[in-house]
């Protein structure tokens, strides 16, 4: 007997339509009526569980920070190799989701970049997202035991922003090696002289 396939409730049928909508077009160009008709669901539903057009794109942003930084974490304990080489293997991560169908960047840069800069909320939420990006990285410059772990930190974290909105206006991956290879020096100068630099990323 084949099991039914449980329909998804409303609020998140409200979710996952936004989130494609939003991804394909924009949240400004994307008019609420839209999201609820393509999803289904009643102007109520919109209102009870989510107050407003503002309200879900926060919904849509928290839900979206949550999935990719478990999927980001995930990956990045998966590669192989030493902390340093886990370091340049976060671009083979990258590389690997630009690869995807369906890749049109980070969800907080676009949001950001679209909304009005005087308004702090889109922004705490990306800052917030970003933080707990960095700390991964942290954690694997302290345990490489690079001279300066904060600044390597800081520079990878800006070279990961670099290539994903590179990715993103040239619609190629090869960005994510540039990255591994800005790492490969920023790494040769941080590392104690009884280490080296990875030579290679693993699959870049």
């Amino acid at each position: 007997m084949e099991k039914k396939q449980l329909t998804p409730k409303p609020g998140d049928r409200l979710l996952n339509t936004a989130t494609r909508l939003f991804c394909l077009h924009g949240i400004n160009a994307t008019g609420i009526d839209r999201i609820l008709a393509e999803a289904g669901v009643a102007k109520m539903t919109l209102y009870n569980q989510f107050g407003s057009k503002e309200g879900l794109v926060f919904a849509v942003l928290e839900r979206e920070g949550e999935a990719w930084r478990s999927w980001f974490q995930t990956a990045v304990d998966q590669l192989a190799g030493s902390p340093a080489e886990k370091l340049v293997g976060i671009f083979e991560v990258l590389e690997n989701w630009f690869q995807q169908d369906g890749f049109y960047g980070c969800a907080f840069i676009n949001a950001v970049a679209e909304h009005n800069k005087e308004d702090p909320r889109i922004r705490s939420l990306a800052m917030a997202h970003k933080r707990k990006v960095l700390a991964v990285i942290r954690s694997l410059a302290d345990q490489a035991g690079v001279t300066d772990p904060e600044a390597v930190t800081e520079s990878i974290g800006i070279l990961v922003d670099g290539a994903i909105i590179a990715a993103v206006i040239t619609g190629t991956s090869e960005h994510a090696r540039h990255g591994a290879d800005a790492v490969r020096m920023i790494l040769k100068s941080q590392l104690p002289l009884r280490q080296s630099a990875p030579s290679h990323a693993h699959a870049a």
